[in-house]
């Protein structure tokens, strides 16, 4: 058994990273919620997919042919429901996202990206609707600040472990990476609790006392 695009689809329609966070949380994973410097350009977004990484290292020059190699090959390897993550030790040097990346990975239906560097064309990328999950904003172009060391290997972002084709989930709340080999105990789990969570909603808007509510449901 398998996670599927369908269960992808669901999970970006149901779920969000709170109860993703309690779910590994209960799972002995606790480490899987980025710091809160990470932020949505648009705050009514929600991304859900496969992680795909790049790893920056920062440089202090400009190199002899094309500095923007590896990056161009992953972008345009990305496949439906993916995500970019660049991963760039929290550089404030290096501005690894903008409008024209988003283009292209939207355009082959990526499902958004995740930096801890920073992001520029802000105002074109909001107007396209593309997640992105950021770690600063700035109009610095990569060339001569950061490259592209590596592709399609572990990554840390913002505190967080991040293996190639984990579940990467981000909403206004931030975002949370569920490790691929836990991912389809943790959607299991997270659906349950949403539906608990419905329940006892329902039953504190009907005014029942909220220690009545956690000794039926044990949810807060």
């Amino acid at each position: 058994m398998a996670v599927t695009v369908r269960d992808l689809a669901r999970a970006r329609k149901q779920l969000y990273t709170a109860v993703l966070s309690d779910v590994l949380d209960g799972l002995g994973y606790r480490q899987q919620a980025m710091t809160p410097a990470i932020r949505p350009l648009d705050d009514t977004l929600v991304m859900c997919g496969r992680a795909r990484t790049a790893l920056y290292r920062e440089v202090f020059h400009i190199a002899r042919g094309n500095p923007y190699e590896l990056e161009i090959a992953l972008i345009d390897d990305l496949k439906a429901g993916d995500v970019a993550v660049m991963a760039c030790g929290g550089s404030p040097r290096i501005a690894p996202w903008g409008e024209l990346l988003s283009t292209a990975a939207r355009a082959r239906k990526a499902a958004g990206c995740l930096t801890d560097g920073l992001t520029r064309d802000v105002r074109y990328i909001r107007k396209m609707k593309f997640p992105v999950f950021h770690g600063g904003i700035g109009p610095l172009d990569s060339k001569g600040r950061g490259e592209v060391a590596a592709i399609d290997v572990p990554v840390e972002v913002a505190g967080v472990h991040i293996e190639p084709g984990d579940l990467v989930f981000g909403d206004v709340d931030g975002v949370v990476v569920v490790p691929k080999k836990v991912e389809i105990k943790a959607l299991a789990l997270a659906f349950k609790k949403v539906a608990s969570e419905n329940t006892v909603r329902a039953e504190l808007q009907r005014g029942d006392r909220l220690r009545a509510v956690f000794a039926r449901h044990g949810i807060l």
